[in-house]
């Protein structure tokens, strides 16, 4: 600091010693800041500079973040004794009775480690555990190519193609070829069974092509092939295409052109039509109702090669059937298909998916009614089919007016059933042929 008033007159006072002290003050507090920039500048090489400075903090900090993370590393489980890993809990507890008669003197006392044997262990498990953690890490995070099995690839592609949906598709179809006023012909019904189960398969491959970003955030549909990367996309669409080629040419030069037509329409309604539409409009599980109502159409123009009434009425069976089905399933599911992003009725409108259910189960007994009316069945199917269209009937009023998980999935395990069974009850009241024995083929 510079000198004050006071002590500078006290110094000018003392003569010619005081004033000496006071230059050679004034000289080290006026000069020693410029000097010791001179020395700095010209000893530059020789000390150590503001970058050295930098970077030796840098290099600490790195070190001691570090040593935070490889403290913050889980411990490892420790390791069970011998007579533990080797025996069951029965087996333990023996071994712990048996230890029980050693005489105290021949335990050995356990010594206290030394201090250079903590730190030696320390140091191994900060060296070693982290470099074994990282390994670990790095290959979880790494990115790995699934590589695809010939042995699991039929399973991989039943999924794609939704076997069971697919199968259920076959038999409505085969119920509607043997429901046909015509003779039973086996080549006929092979060609049929078989290109409406390719037109099928390709169908759902395609659609789950094209709702893989959306499968991915639903349980129902997060472990399906393309979401898990089991089979690239251009596997998918080939076995698509390789299903819905011959399926189409099948049901057209084996069967008849207005069946390969019904074929081609059905698959461009399900992955045109009600796939994108599923995200628009609630309006996509009517368009799904006509997609499932086409099947059994399809088998009764394959074994007449024509659209009668009978046609019609089962495919306003199968049509009425999906709704108290479908609905039932997804009024589970709302919170899934609300969080895939679908536009269903059970989401947005949760009290018209209650009363669809409802309507079409009653119309179910209808069209029952219905079949003996148009020469399809004897009067006799109305009649037995009574008790199973008034129970799923009940079974939606139940769903209607609770509103609940319980009631719902009830509905829908009935509808499991009821298809079958009502399908079958028409096939053994199934009105005879006419002059059966002046039958020929049926026309392709």
């Amino acid at each position: 600091m510079a000198p004050s008033p006071h002590t500078l007159s006290a110094r000018l006072l003392t003569g010619w010693g005081g004033g000496c002290v006071w230059y050679l003050e004034r000289s080290a507090v006026w000069e020693s800041p410029h000097r010791l920039t001179r020395l700095l500048r010209s000893r530059s090489k020789q000390w150590i500079s503001f970058q050295h400075c930098t970077f030796l903090r840098r290099m600490y900090v790195t070190q001691l973040s570090r040593s935070l993370n490889q403290q913050a590393k889980p411990k490892p489980e420790p390791v069970a004794p011998p007579f533990l890993e080797k025996t069951a809990l029965g087996g333990a507890k023996d071994e712990i009775y048996e230890m029980r008669p050693l005489s105290p003197p021949s335990l050995s006392v356990p010594r206290k480690p030394d201090e250079k044997e903590l730190m030696g262990l320390a140091s191994a498990a900060v060296t070693e555990d982290p470099m074994a953690v990282g390994k670990e890490t790095k290959e979880e995070k790494q990115w790995k190519e699934m590589k695809l099995s010939v042995d699991d690839l039929p399973g991989i592609l039943a999924r794609l193609s939704k076997i069971k949906l697919t199968a259920l598709v076959v038999s409505t179809t085969s119920a509607g070829f043997a429901l046909a006023p015509e003779p039973f012909a086996w080549p006929c019904f092979l060609l049929t069974t078989l290109g409406t189960g390719l037109a099928s398969c390709a169908a759902n491959s395609i659609n789950q092509f094209f709702e893989v970003p959306f499968d991915s955030n639903m349980n129902r549909t997060k472990n399906r092939p393309l979401v898990r990367g089991q089979i690239s996309p251009l596997l998918a669409v080939s076995f698509a295409a390789c299903c819905a080629v011959p399926g189409v040419a099948l049901l057209t030069w084996g069967v008849n052109p207005l069946t390969g037509a019904l074929g081609v329409f059905n698959i461009f309604l399900y992955t045109c039509c009600y796939t994108p539409l599923k995200r628009v409009s609630i309006a996509n599980t009517w368009v799904g109702a006509i997609v499932g109502a086409i099947p059994p159409i399809m088998g009764w123009t394959a074994a007449t090669g024509s659209l009668d009434a009978g046609a019609f009425l089962l495919g306003g069976i199968l049509y009425c059937w999906q709704f108290p089905h479908f609905n039932a399933l997804s009024w589970g599911l709302r919170e899934d298909y609300s969080r895939g992003g679908y536009c269903m009725m059970s989401v947005t409108h949760p009290g018209l998916c209650r009363r669809v259910a409802l309507r079409h189960c009653l119309a179910l007994v209808a069209l029952s009614a219905a079949a003996p009316a148009l020469d399809v069945t004897t009067w006799t199917f109305p009649v037995i089919a009574l008790p199973i269209n008034l129970y799923i009937s009940y079974l939606g009023f139940r769903f209607y007016r609770d509103a609940d998980r319980k009631s719902s999935r009830k509905l829908f395990f009935c509808s499991l059933w009821h298809l079958p069974l009502l399908l079958l009850l028409m096939l053994s009241c199934k009105r005879p042929l006419a002059g059966s024995s002046g039958a020929g083929e049926p026309p392709s």
